[in-house]
């Protein structure tokens, strides 16, 4: 087992989560501007995570990794897409997709951190 490739995965999962706590919990009215940037470095680092997961699947090819770069990709999709939308438009474009979407992103996170580990021996 890779204990780092582990930790990353539980490491990038509770950031999504925190960022969400703190976005909800902890914050005040959200300025629009920053609603829409947020959403540009969600699409960007997990555009490097799935960089990171079609390298990992054509050297070590495994349903798991493709169903993580899957979770990713619809994550982006729904939570990034909804920030964008309220960012730009000021419209919730579905209700909910947001917290599906960050869901995804935590669950890939999660399954590539724990697979990853698993596939990778110290």
């Amino acid at each position: 087992m890779n204990i780092w490739i582990l930790l990353a995965g539980i490491n990038a999962a509770m950031a999504v989560g925190m960022g969400a706590y703190g976005w909800h919990a902890l914050g005040d009215t959200p300025d629009i501007r920053d609603v829409f940037m947020m959403g540009s470095q969600y699409q960007m680092w997990h555009g490097m995570a799935l960089l990171m997961v079609g390298i990992i699947s054509a050297r070590f090819p495994h349903k798991s990794f493709t169903i993580t770069g899957i979770l990713f990709q619809a994550g982006i999709v729904l939570f990034v897409g909804t920030l964008y939308s309220f960012g730009g438009l000021m419209i919730v474009p579905v209700t909910g997709a947001a917290p599906v979407g960050g869901g995804l992103l935590i669950l890939g996170w999660l399954i590539l951190g724990v697979q990853g580990a698993r596939h990778f021996k110290s």
